[in-house]
């Protein structure tokens, strides 16, 4: 699935700041349903925080403002962050659509020596397949954010977070963190994380954060996003 991205241009002027609020209107984040590095960049940008005409810039603003120095460790962005805030119009040409050119496997029409025409084909086909072998592999990963809920008021925050963060697995990669208020004086922990979908459960993950009884009383998938 291919989002759509829109340009905000020059985020210091009140059209940039107006066009970043028309997509924040429909939109919780920059890319996709969880915060990452296009978030940071366009935050960046702006000159401060946007005025109250502006009240979904606003609402992201300060959600973004929250994390504090955690922004800077949001999952990579899909696309460059100056894409965001340099107005340019449309993006350039995939380097992987250059490598999956197609290749004339057959030479001229006018080569009339069919030895001639097997060496060349045989030739280009073998510049073709070592082109694709030399072609990276894609990791497919997933940016989760999950809700951590401990027991009470009581419960050592930062000892749950940490016993959190201390689960080790091939794939997984840690994130920022913040606690948001739920009620009655009760803050819950919100963990964001990056995993590598073939080496990572989600579901085992949280199974994992779960087993930490003595400060966790729940965890759930609050949002993830493929990356």
């Amino acid at each position: 699935h291919i989002i759509q991205l829109k340009m905000f241009g020059d985020l210091k002027s009140a059209a940039g700041v107006k066009a970043l609020n028309e997509y924040l209107a429909e939109n919780s984040y920059i890319e996709g349903y969880v915060p990452s590095q296009a978030d940071t960049a366009v935050f960046e940008a702006l000159s401060g925080a946007p005025k109250s005409d502006t009240p979904h810039a606003l609402r992201w603003y300060n959600h973004i403002k929250s994390f504090a120095a955690g922004m800077k460790q949001f999952p990579k962005a899909q696309k460059d962050a100056s894409a965001y805030t340099s107005g340019a119009a449309g993006a350039a040409a995939s380097k992987d659509d250059d490598d999956d050119e197609e290749v004339d496997l057959f030479g001229s029409d006018d080569e009339e020596d069919d030895a001639e025409k097997k060496r060349i084909t045989e030739e280009r086909l073998k510049a073709y397949n070592e082109k694709k072998a030399k072609k990276p592999k894609v990791i497919a990963k997933t940016s989760v954010l999950f809700d951590v809920k401990p027991w009470d008021d009581e419960t050592d925050m930062d000892a749950m977070k940490d016993a959190c963060k201390s689960i080790e697995m091939d794939g997984l990669t840690w994130g920022a963190t913040k606690l948001v208020p739920v009620g009655y004086g009760i803050n819950k922990l919100q963990i964001m994380c990056t995993v590598e979908d073939e080496k990572v459960s989600i579901e085992e993950l949280g199974e994992k954060m779960a087993e930490f009884e003595d400060f966790v009383q729940s965890v759930d998938v609050a949002a993830m996003n493929k990356i």
